[in-house]
């Protein structure tokens, strides 16, 4: 048994970590804003994470083996973590993005197309820092999603005090209700009403990983292993947007309605004009059992059927 604290937890991802946590008989520590309960067994702290003084109040004297870090979005956040929990945990662990690696966010090293790309093509040693940007306002916050992590990430490898991993997520299919982002509900909807789905002219293919994988592979990473720095967090097998549509297709029966979009026009979720697939080399290397994506994709399928009144999410990416 290991003491795990999570911060974020309330809600998709999280949920399932905090429930395989449990299973698996750890201690669980789980910090948010109260906006959900948490299942029996577990403990919980109720504050504001950008709230350092707060936080550190409200850990005590607590420390812990791992601290899982699902709500870390901003260097700023990344600083405060690093001097909060400097001395209290054995590890810390960053859920980040395979956002790190899309070339349209940030000059990056480029790849030639089809190459899955490695966690070394994005070492964030070096990556400069900007504290005096606005990461305190959430529209910003959102508009620069990919650069808050690579700067995050960044201030954990740098200036943690403690071994520090960042889980760099791909695109999360699965879930059901849960699924907040409402991504697969949209194309379901746009099929189910005939509806045209907004397509790049040519889609390029990502990597994608089932929810309950990725929880998987956050306690993994917390607790069964030492390796510090990046690994990717995918499935193999690549996906593109006539993929996802095919697996809807054979499910419900109805064929999609595609429109092309103009360049630089906002298209539906997982099409994607730019190519960044990672590769999940490291992971298999290390030890975790990496599944196959068209062996979980029907199920994620089935699961949005289920719950395809979650809401939609209007934009890719």
């Amino acid at each position: 048994m290991q003491r795990i604290c999570v911060i974020g937890g309330s809600r998709y991802i999280g949920i399932l970590l905090v429930q395989r946590l449990l299973a698996t008989g750890h201690q669980v520590t789980l910090v948010n804003r109260g906006s959900s309960a948490p299942p029996p067994g577990v403990e919980h702290l109720i504050v504001d994470r950008n709230d350092e003084s707060a936080l550190t109040a409200a850990l005590g004297s607590r420390t812990f083996d791992a601290v899982i870090d699902q709500f870390c979005y901003t260097p700023v956040q990344a600083a405060a973590a690093v001097r909060v929990f400097h001395g209290r945990t054995r590890r810390f662990v960053m859920t980040s993005t395979i956002e790190v690696y899309n070339p349209a966010t940030a000059a990056l090293p480029s790849v030639p197309y089809g190459t899955a790309v490695p966690e070394e093509n994005v070492d964030l040693g070096g990556w400069p820092v900007r504290m005096d940007l606005p990461w305190h306002d959430a529209e910003y916050r959102d508009a620069h999603y990919a650069e808050g992590k690579r700067q995050a990430e960044a201030v954990l490898t740098r200036d943690a005090g403690f071994p520090f991993a960042s889980v760099r997520a791909a695109h999360v299919l699965g879930g059901g209700v849960r699924d907040f982002t409402g991504r697969l509900a949209h194309y379901i909807e746009h099929i189910t009403s005939g509806t045209e789905i907004a397509v790049h002219e040519e889609p390029r293919p990502s990597v994608f990983i089932h929810c309950g994988e990725l929880a998987d592979l956050l306690l993994w990473a917390a607790t069964a292993t030492g390796f510090t720095g990046p690994v990717n967090a995918c499935s193999d097998g690549l996906l593109d947007v006539y993929d996802l549509t095919a697996a809807i297709v054979a499910q419900i029966g109805r064929q999609p309605s595609y429109r092309t979009v103009a360049p630089g026009e906002a298209a539906s979720p997982y099409s994607f004009d730019r190519h960044y697939a990672m590769g999940n080399a490291r992971a298999r290397e290390l030890g975790f059992p990496v599944s196959r994506t068209t062996d979980w994709l029907p199920g994620a399928v089935a699961e949005a059927l289920d719950g395809s009144t979650a809401a939609v999410s209007p934009v890719g990416g």
